[in-house]
């Protein structure tokens, strides 16, 4: 809890004028009795409060959720961000026959979060954004069934943000050298090779958590396998389009 209340505090001091008193975001969020049972079992290994603090989910944010699937991370998005805010649930053409279901039921759940379906390399949303999301996803979309330009993916991205915006991505880390090479064998990708490939959209590199490394793999199953699944090394970077 004393984490939870320190990245509350941080992000307090963000957050609008008039809301800093009456909201803990991260506290709430957390909190939510609509959040179901298997996402409280998972909030320690996915390091849920300490994602939203390094995401700067605040009051009134406009955020996009990239893939989604069963929307554990975008239920804490919608009360994080609260009435004023507005969550995009942004669901791959390629998964929509299995994933829109899941958007659709979060949208029906919370008045705030709406659904987007199109392809990753050509999204465009209504507004313009803070902060642009990815949980263990991106490797996904180089592999070849995807279909996807994924630096045009990122151009489109760093388009729909506003200025000062952050793109933060958490992913399964693979061995130095790996690059992309093992996105469908292993569902890993090299962090090196993934922040150039941001940095070469035009964003800055703002940044990384420790929060959901585990120093203890060592990099070389499949994150489906047993032995590892739940508790792979990871990344979390972020990334801030310039002012």
């Amino acid at each position: 809890m004393r984490i939870v209340t320190a990245l509350a505090a941080i992000m307090l001091a963000a957050a609008p004028a008039g809301l800093a008193q009456s909201v803990d975001p991260v506290g709430t969020a957390l909190a939510d009795p609509r959040r179901p049972v298997e996402d409280l079992a998972r909030d320690e290994v996915r390091a849920s409060a300490e994602m939203l603090g390094f995401s700067a989910i605040r009051p009134g944010a406009r955020v996009a959720d990239i893939r989604p699937e069963e929307g554990f991370f975008a239920r804490l998005f919608a009360v994080a961000v609260g009435p004023e805010g507005k969550v995009y649930a942004f669901v791959p053409t390629r998964t929509a026959g299995r994933e829109n279901a899941y958007a659709d039921a979060l949208a029906a759940t919370y008045g705030n979060v709406e659904r987007i379906t199109g392809p990753l390399d050509a999204m465009t949303f209504p507004e313009p954004l803070d902060v642009v999301f990815s949980a263990q996803e991106y490797h996904d979309f180089h592999i070849p069934g995807f279909q996807t330009d994924v630096a045009e993916m990122n151009r489109r991205i760093f388009a729909a943000l506003k200025p000062g915006g952050l793109y933060v991505i958490i992913d399964h880390e693979a061995a130095p050298g790996a690059g992309r090479e093992v996105v469908q064998s292993l569902h890993r990708i090299e962090g090196a090779y993934l922040r150039r490939e941001v940095e070469a959209a035009g964003f800055v590199f703002d940044g990384a958590s420790e929060a959901v490394r585990n120093p203890a793999d060592d990099l070389s199953l499949n994150v489906f396998d047993p032995a590892i699944r739940g508790r792979t090394d990871q990344f979390a970077y972020r990334f801030r389009k310039p002012d």
